[in-house]
């Protein structure tokens, strides 16, 4: 948890160093799915974490492969990106379907897709020809290697209920980090494209 926080702030960071910017503008509506997704996953807990500490699991992210980057806009919406698109994958499975309220799961998966969408729209502006390959760079995969993680443990766990509280935790987290990035770009690109 902490290093996806260290991460996404570092992403910030990078991003808007000396006469960077935003090349889109996430709106106010954005903001606030990416903050009711988080309180449709508080809303989805079905058992209390005490009763699962034996399947407690430090989800790590790979910190070496960020740290020291220098990551452009371009690549700090992708992670973005990555990580909103990981978690609807995750969400939108039989599997999940199985483990979870199914009306709270189907808001869910409809607010990560509507802030796919425009993230998709953030990733057109930033990206050209020679930007295709980005997601395949370091912190994109980085985020791909934590999902796939994720997905692993979920296997081994034979997708328990119990495991499925731990990754709903877990995904509370990122998805919070990610939230607070997207507030923070939004507000530094208002501040930046202000006269």
């Amino acid at each position: 948890m902490a290093f996806v926080l260290s991460l996404l702030m570092a992403l910030v960071l990078v991003s808007y160093g000396p006469g960077g910017s935003l090349g889109c503008d996430l709106s106010q509506k954005h903001m606030l799915v990416g903050r009711q997704n988080l309180r449709l996953l508080g809303q989805m807990r079905r058992l209390s974490p005490r009763f699962c500490l034996q399947d407690r699991k430090h989800f790590t992210f790979p910190q070496e492969m960020v740290e020291g980057s220098q990551l452009q806009e371009a690549q700090a919406i992708s992670v973005l990106h990555e990580m909103l698109q990981q978690s609807f994958n995750l969400f939108h499975t039989e599997r999940s379907s199985a483990a979870w309220d199914t009306t709270l799961l189907e808001q869910l998966c409809t607010g990560l897709h509507q802030q796919l969408d425009d993230l998709d729209a953030c990733l057109g502006q930033v990206m050209g020809e020679e930007d295709s390959a980005l997601g395949r760079t370091g912190p994109t995969l980085a985020v791909k290697g934590y999902f796939q993680g994720i997905h692993v443990y979920l296997q081994e766990k034979e997708y328990s209920d119990c495991a499925w509280e731990i990754v709903r935790v877990e995904m509370m987290r990122a998805l919070s980090s990610s939230t607070s990035l997207q507030e923070r770009l939004r507000k530094m690109g208002g501040d930046l494209n202000s006269p």
